[in-house]
């Protein structure tokens, strides 16, 4: 989801990171660097070249969806995707309708979407996919398109339940998180549920320290 115009910022007006840009500091590589390596040892002459291709399905789906919140949350939405191919706008069709059904089976119901909020005490910002209800509990849902479930992701969703849990304290989110995931290569979808992430908030809390601390650091030696 994109983040507000001029960024994330406190109500004295100062700048803070998203939650994005400080996972992202200490992203590992490895996954990367494996991918580079397949793509050598099954002869590719270009490295990007079934990456991009393979990004647009998942890409598509998620937008897929985000146009079809977007229109449960009364938010305008000017997605079109008449240009994208039939081969990858088949899968990713596919890959909508099982988040449909899943929605059905779950009788979710969407709340809030593209939710921008900062936290003045941690001074970081970020924007939640969408709030729904499900069982008369709140939860979060975070869409991602990957071809696999990184932990990168349970440090974001902790940080986007604490804005939400600073911002609307009488709002509490105890339907837990919900990982929305579609394929980068075909229409699969996948749903993964965490009940609570403490110790994943924990490690981002530590990773806020340190991103400003690491940035000092980098001036300093630079």
């Amino acid at each position: 989801m994109p983040h507000p115009k001029g960024g994330y910022k406190l109500g004295d007006g100062r700048s803070v990171p998203g939650v994005t840009t400080i996972i992202k500091r200490f992203q590992e590589s490895g996954g990367l660097l494996q991918w580079a390596f397949q793509q050598g040892k099954e002869g590719h002459e270009f490295l990007y070249e079934d990456r991009d291709r393979a990004a647009e399905v998942g890409t598509v789906a998620h937008a897929l969806v985000e146009q079809y919140i977007a229109n449960l949350t009364f938010k305008d939405t000017l997605q079109d995707f008449s240009t994208v191919p039939p081969a990858v706008m088949a899968p990713a069709r596919a890959a909508f309708g099982a988040f449909k059904t899943w929605e059905r089976q779950t009788k979710l119901e969407i709340l809030h979407s593209e939710v921008s909020l900062v936290c003045e005490c941690h001074c970081f910002g970020g924007t939640l996919d969408a709030i729904g209800d499900i069982e008369d509990k709140l939860c979060l849902l975070d869409f991602k398109s990957a071809n696999a479930l990184y932990h990168d992701a349970l440090y974001q969703m902790a940080a986007y339940r604490h804005l939400w849990a600073i911002n609307h304290p009488l709002e509490r989110l105890d339907g837990g998180f919900h990982l929305l995931r579609f394929s980068k290569s075909s229409g699969d979808f996948a749903h993964h549920f965490f009940p609570e992430l403490e110790e994943a908030w924990v490690g981002f809390q530590l990773m806020r320290t340190l991103f400003d601390i690491d940035k000092s650091l980098k001036k300093r030696a630079g």
